[in-house]
Formats: structure tokens, sequence, C-alpha cells
């Protein structure tokens, strides 16, 4: 059985500077040439696009609410297989997950699951003593969860670190090692998370100055060669799939939320994944029987979206002919009558009889389990699948004829109806669904575009 070095880079909550450690060690690495696999804890999209620009290589989500643990195991150890290490970045603090009293979904999780030790990031701005009570207290909360070396960030001067180092030695966890404040090149917020790679200027600026950063205070050697080799599953070489059917997939800087297993799931069942800019796309691609649309940022390329009047036409008879189309979250959006921000309404495809406006406080977050109450592109009644669920905007002018075809539950005992259906075949909602806590999902919507396909030339 194969094995690979590997650790998952954890914070003890959110903002403590976990994202610019891990971008971090990932960029120091890669720039030696070792192949890092990046991983990303949760249902984030932001951070993987930053993981992938850094390590060269696509990072790939690990959600323990959303995904068995074999499946968890399955995707680790097939990413990972052609690599030299493997840094997983955690979400949110180490403990926090699906609820305060359920550790599933949290990073502490995810190590247990995968046998991944953990370094600790801590922001210990104005902490001296302090700091190792709190490096104690996440040791003892939950001892199973293996935490292998703490990282000091944020730290003020060298007589902070010292102090801090001394605390540490109160503790039987090792310092990995201090990080001093560096604010100019930490990465700016958007939303619920940081801003897209596509969104920002000078990149390899940031990752190189973040490598410098990490490597300048980490002994990076030391750090690998202590970490315990993680055994891989055993694989076969997989065999390419021959393409049944081309499905659109838009993929711009409006478009860029999708969870990588959710494309290879669609090629593994017989799709042709054609990508194309709904910003800067005049037609839609040749061929194509399905369309899929991810989320994204649509609100920031309103007006290009508008004005790309052709496409948004093409778009609309397409869904109108009954081909199948899936579109969630930003993707929803856009097949929506129009989106308004900043008092300014803006056109979109129509597809869907209703609207969306800007809000300034998010409408929705957090996980969902939906289960189909009618057949749809994705399956017959009685399908489950897992997702998430977050956006800043709200839905307006809904018709009470308008059909859905989701039972949606939370954490709320409530069960909500979502997921509308246009045209008999288009379906969207605000849910990005991770097609892996249920294959069948993407094979029922390869089979779709293919009776599609087929029906189009009888």
């Amino acid at each position: 059985m194969s094995s690979i070095k590997g650790f998952i880079v954890a914070g003890t909550h959110s903002g403590c500077g976990k994202t610019s450690v891990a971008l971090g060690l990932m960029a120091a690495l890669a720039r030696r040439n070792i192949k890092v696999q990046p991983f990303k804890t949760g249902p984030d999209f932001i951070d993987p696009g930053h993981h992938s620009r850094a390590a060269g290589r696509p990072c790939h989500n690990l959600d323990g609410w959303m995904l068995s643990g074999d499946t968890l195991r399955d995707i680790f150890s097939r990413y990972a297989q052609n690599a030299d290490a493997c840094i997983v970045e955690g979400v949110m603090g180490l403990y926090d997950g699906y609820s305060a009293l359920d550790e599933t979904g949290s990073t502490s999780h995810l190590s247990k699951k995968l046998n991944l030790p953990v370094i600790l990031v801590v922001d210990a701005g104005s902490m001296a003593r302090s700091a190792a009570a709190l490096v104690q207290g996440f040791c003892n909360f939950d001892p199973e969860t293996p935490i292998a070396g703490v990282i000091f960030n944020r730290v003020g001067s060298s007589k902070h670190a010292r102090i801090l180092e001394e605390a540490i030695s109160l503790t039987d966890v090792p310092l990995v090692g201090c990080l001093p404040r560096r604010e100019e090149i930490s990465t700016p917020s958007r939303h619920l998370g940081l801003v897209t790679p596509d969104h920002l200027e000078d990149l390899d600026f940031k990752y190189n100055a973040l490598a410098d950063w990490v490597e300048e205070n980490l002994e990076l050697e030391q750090i690998i060669e202590a970490l315990p080799d993680i055994p891989l599953q055993p694989r076969f070489d997989e065999v390419p799939m021959i393409p049944r059917v081309r499905i659109g997939v838009a993929r711009d800087d409006a478009f860029s939320f999708y969870y990588e297993e959710n494309l290879r799931l669609l090629r593994e069942a017989g799709a042709e994944l054609i990508p194309f800019s709904p910003i800067e796309a005049k037609e839609l691609p040749e061929g194509i029987s399905g369309l899929y649309f991810g989320g994204g940022y649509p609100e920031l390329a309103s007006f290009d979206l508008a004005q790309n009047t052709k496409l948004r036409r093409a778009i609309a008879d397409f869904s109108a002919t009954g081909h199948p189309v899936y579109a969630e979250c930003g993707g929803f959006m856009y097949l929506m009558e129009s989106i308004s921000k900043d008092d300014r309404l803006f056109p979109m495809c129509g597809v869907f009889p209703f609207r969306c406006s800007m809000q300034s406080r998010f409408q929705a977050l957090g996980y969902r389990e939906v289960k189909l109450a009618r057949e749809t592109i994705l399956g017959p009644e009685g399908t489950k699948v897992r997702g998430h669920e977050f956006h800043y905007s709200a839905l307006e002018g809904i018709k009470e004829t308008t059909q859905t075809s989701y039972q949606v539950t939370s954490k709320k005992t409530v069960s909500t109806n979502e997921g509308f259906i246009a045209n008999g075949n288009t379906l969207g909602s605000y849910i990005h669904l991770h097609f892996a806590s249920n294959p069948l999902v993407a094979k029922n919507f390869v089979e779709a575009c293919i009776h599609s396909s087929r029906m189009e030339n009888i």
C-alpha cells in the first residue's frame, strides 16, 4: 500500500490566518518542485481556487457532512496518488461543523476520518501565557484529535515570539514556528469568503510573498520529515470514458463555483464538458445537449451579462426546447428575469419568471439535504442528495403556480420547498449540490442529456 506525507492546517477560529498559512506552505513547497496536492475542508469554493493557483494542482473539497467516510477516503486517495505531500486547509475553528453538539463536518472530524495530523494556527496577537492555555484547551477538548503542532500567527516582535516559545513549553504540543504580523500580504474578503483568484491582480507576487513569509519563519523540511506516513487506498489506473454527450458548462469570472468532483462524475457518466463564457460568448457551444450553470458572483458582472443579449436569448431558447439545464446559486440568478443591485435593474435570461435583488446581509447559510418530490433531470422522485447554501440575494415576484421539486431539510426542523422548474427540464436552486453525496445524480443528469439528444435527432 502506498503512502504520503500530509497534514491539516486548522485554526482556532475563522480569521486567525489559516488560509494565509496554508497558501504560504503550498506555494513554498511548490516552488521547490515538490508536488503538493491541496484539499479544502467544507463546502468552500473560493479557497480552493487560491489553493489550485498556489499549488499548481486542482484543489478538491472534503466535507464530512455532505460525504460519507468511504467517499472522503476515496477522494483523498484518488488525488494524493501522484503527489509528494498533501495539505488540507480546515474550515472555521477546528471543532466547528454541522452543529454545536456534533463534530460532523468539522476539521477535527475530517482529521480522524483520514488519520491526518493537525497543525493548529493560533492568532497570538495581544497574547502571551494565555496562548498556551488556549492551545491546551483545544488539545483537551477532544484528545482523539491528533494536534501535532502549533503555529503562532500575528506575532508582534522577536520578544513576543520568545514569550510564546516559553509559554508553549508548558504544554505537550510542539511549536512549529512564529509568524510575524504581515497584514499587507493578507487576502481581502468578500461576502462569506475570500476574493476569487479571478478578481485579484498580481497573484504570483502575493503567493510568493506568502511563501517567503512561511520559509523565513518555519522549518519546512523538519515539518515534512516529522509527519507520519498516511496510507492511501490502493487504486487501479482509470480507463477514460468515451463521451456520449456534450454538456456546456458556464466558466468565467462570473461563474467559477464548481466542485471538481461534480465535474469528474459527469465525465465518468459519459459527458464531454464544453466550457463557455456567458460574459463573452455570443452563442452556445455547438452540439451540446445540456447546460450546467454553477455559482459565482454574477452580480459583479451584471452589466456585462446584461449586455450580452444574443447569448441570453440563445439560453432562453435552449431551455424552451426542453433540453436539460441545471443551475445553482449564481447560475440560478442568471436564469431569472433580472438582478437588481445598487438601485439598478439588470436583465438576465428570463427562463425563470421571477427576479432577485442583492441585499446587504446574507439571506441563507448552511447545509441542506434535498429530497426530490418529483422526477427531474437529476433523478426520480425520492432521490436524496446533500449540499450547501449561501447567498446575499433575495427572490422577488415568485408566482404561486411556479413548480418546485426539492423538499429541503436543514438544522431547522421545518422542511422547505425549493428547486424551481421551468420548461419541464430546467432546474434551478440556490443550493450547491455535491454530486459525490449521491453519484447517481450526475449519471441521471447525463442520461437526461443523452435522451434529449436522441429525441432531437428523431
